[in-house]
């Protein structure tokens, strides 16, 4: 991912987040047998078999819900990628009220929380961890390392990004700084925090997948009392536009007083053109990366991954 300014590589926004998230894609020191090991750290240095006694999971994860585990059952005869951990006394430092939850543990997993739920569930002893001090200098390194890792997976719930995302924003002081902090657009951060002015009803609704996160962002900007009843008329409405639905390959026909809808056709007649002329992905992202600033490349991709 790229961060505080950098180039964004729009050909290839699908490796940034998740188990490849660049907090710990760092090539670790050579490995130490966790038998062997005594109490000094070189930073990133992978340890193996870490007894799971010893280990707990982050205390400040955004994600609460650790979902179905069944995908990591084979981590019960092998672990094909190290979690990311923080030594308990580093941890306490920022965190002095977190004694008595971490306890007698010696490591914080900071990414590789569900690793840790299924290591415990499938019956494996030992986990391997790379320690890494160097991303706990605050509490705002270890919040974005965490929402870091859970960005963009399928399975992390929207309103727990959104709650993690207010959570930053608060620690940063600013939703300009928690931008940067993400790499993400001002934008992304605000429709995130909006989605938290939902209804409950409406929050269970996004949750469970009946509600589109598209529309979910346009219901809060609508006051209260009237989200669910605007819900239910963009619904209906959509329900008669998909009966009325034209054929896959047509353009759809703009409202005259709808600007965006306007644009949009342009938009697409134009991209269609430049495919059908053969421009494939790189070059179109090459051409962008030329048009387009860096906050506006941001932008696009957070809109694209929607």
């Amino acid at each position: 991912m790229a961060r505080r300014g950098g180039r964004i590589d729009l050909a290839s926004l699908a490796g940034s987040v998740g188990d490849n998230s660049s907090v710990d894609s760092t090539p670790a020191p050579p490995a130490v047998n966790n038998s062997a090991r005594d109490e000094t750290y070189i930073d990133g240095q992978l340890i193996t078999d870490v007894p799971i006694d010893e280990l707990i999971g982050n205390p400040r994860n955004p994600r609460r819900r650790i979902g179905d585990l069944s995908d990591l059952a084979t981590i019960a005869e092998r672990q094909l990628q190290p979690g990311v951990a923080v030594t308990k006394t580093t941890w306490l430092k920022i965190f002095p009220a977190d004694e008595k939850l971490v306890g007698t543990a010696r490591y914080i997993v900071v990414n590789g929380n569900r690793r840790l739920a299924a290591s415990r569930e499938f019956g494996r002893k030992g986990m391997d961890v790379v320690v890494r001090d160097s991303i706990a200098t605050s509490s705002e390194s270890i919040l974005e390392a965490a929402i870091i890792e859970n960005i963009g997976r399928r399975d992390f719930d929207v309103l727990e990004e959104a709650e993690a995302v207010q959570a930053l924003v608060a620690e940063c002081g600013s939703a300009d700084a928690a931008a940067e902090r993400l790499g993400r657009s001002k934008g992304w951060i605000s429709q995130r925090r909006a989605l938290l002015k939902l209804t409950p009803e409406l929050q269970e609704k996004l949750r469970g997948g009946e509600l589109a996160i598209r529309l979910a962002r346009s219901l809060a900007q609508v006051p209260f009392e009237a989200q669910v009843k605007a819900w239910r008329v963009a619904q209906e409405r959509a329900e008669k536009q998909s009966a009325d639905e034209k054929p896959e390959d047509s353009d759809p026909a703009p409202n005259p007083t709808d600007d965006n809808t306007a644009a949009t056709v342009k938009a697409v007649r134009s991209l269609r053109s430049l495919r059908k002329g053969g421009v494939n992905p790189e070059v179109l992202a090459s051409a962008l990366r030329q048009i387009y600033s860096t906050e506006e490349q941001r932008s696009l991709r957070d809109a694209l991954e929607q």
